[in-house]
Formats: structure tokens, sequence, C-alpha cells
């Protein structure tokens, strides 16, 4: 199944419009062709009624196209305006993004994570936006879900600045092998930019897509 981009398909709205008016002055033009010739036909050769039959049926199916594109037109700018009002309740909802990359701001920095398998031992490592590590820490031994919260002291004791920044997560089991974590940030909607051909939110500094997201909700309120 093909998916339609409402915002992206609002780009060409019109365009049916603009057609059929030009179908109506063609279909015109091709009458008024037709009344000229029946009035000047040659009574011992008469035009062919069926070749002006066909075209008029071919004239009438064109029509009927384009009268149905206008009304595809109408339903995908009913289905933008509803997607306009549900991306407006993104607004100050916490989501949950896919990647590493979280923004650093109001104190602190969150991520989810995925331990998926048993790791004896974890290391987690925040770096800054030059991809230079700013905060190392060891993590708790075990599997499954947990979050890091990392409040901006980096390992010289200094507070870093407000940004982007990555968290790389290290989990070995006890013999040394690597165990894979899935790790995800957290942060929360402060804006909305529809300049483009589909809606971007804005997330502290972070431009985010929305399949970019794994999951909403509200401060305060369980996932």
């Amino acid at each position: 199944m093909v998916e339609i981009n409402p915002f992206s398909a609002l780009s060409s709205l019109g365009q049916s419009s603009t057609d059929r008016v030009s179908i109506a002055d063609d279909f015109d033009t091709f009458l008024s062709l037709l009344t000229t010739q029946l009035q000047n036909q040659n009574p011992l050769d008469p035009l062919d009624m069926n070749q002006f039959t066909q075209q008029l049926v071919q004239f009438t199916e064109v029509e009927q196209t384009v009268k149905q594109n206008e009304n595809l037109e109408q339903l995908i700018q009913l289905s933008a305006a509803n997607a306009v009002t549900n991306v407006v309740s993104f607004l100050g909802a916490e989501v949950t993004l896919s990647g590493k990359t979280a923004e650093f701001s109001d104190g602190n920095a969150t991520w989810t994570y995925d331990i998926q398998g048993n790791a004896n031992n974890v290391t987690f490592t925040v770096s800054n936006s030059n991809g230079v590590p700013v905060h190392t820490s060891g993590g708790s031994p075990g599997s499954g879900p947990g979050t890091f919260v990392w409040n901006g002291q980096t390992d010289t004791g200094a507070n870093a600045p407000e940004g982007t920044y990555t968290l790389t997560i290290s989990a070995v089991d006890g013999s040394g092998t690597a165990v894979n974590v899935v790790t995800e940030s957290v942060g929360i909607v402060d804006g909305v930019d529809y300049s483009g051909n589909e809606p971007i939110l804005t997330v502290g500094g972070r431009e985010v897509r929305l399949d970019e997201i794994d999951a909403v909700r509200r401060p305060g309120t369980s996932s």
C-alpha cells in the first residue's frame, strides 16, 4: 500500500481546478468546431457522427477524472488539518527518541536503555558534540531496561554547558563478551516547525521527525 503524506501532498493542491478550467475551454472549442462543421457539411458526404460521439465520451471521462481529483484534494486537506492538530498536541509532552543523542538542558540529560543480555560490567560514557568524552561512570550489572540521568558534571568536576550530548553504553558478560544495548533519549517537545513538507518537532535544540519518536507521555505520568 502506498502511504500518502498529507503535508507534502498539500503542495500540489489546486492543480485539478486548473485542469478542469482547461478541459472546459477545450470542450467549448470542440462544440464550436462541431457546430461549424455540421453547418457546412457536404450533404452528399455527411460527417461521421460516430467519431464525434466517441470524442464526446472521451471528454466526459476526462472531466469525471478531474472531478474525482478535486474530491481527493478535499480529503487531503481534511487529513492535513487533522494531522496538524495532532502534531500540535505534542507540545509540552515528554518523548522517547530512538538514538543515543540527547539535549542537556535545565540541569540534566536523560536516556533510557535496554541491556539485551546478562551484563557483569556496564560503563556509561557521555561525549560532547565534537565526540570528546566528558563523563564516564560505571553501572550496575544486570539486564533489561534502565534509565541514565546525567547532571552535567564532567570527569574534571566542572559543569558542562547546555547542548547536544551522546551516550555510549558498553556492557560485557562474565566471559568478557559484549552485550548488545539499545539506547534512547528522553526530552520535552518545545516547538513544531511546519515550514517543510512535513512537521519537525524541536526537542531542546534537536530537530526530530515524527518517525523518530518511540513513545510519548505527559510529564509526571507513566509511559
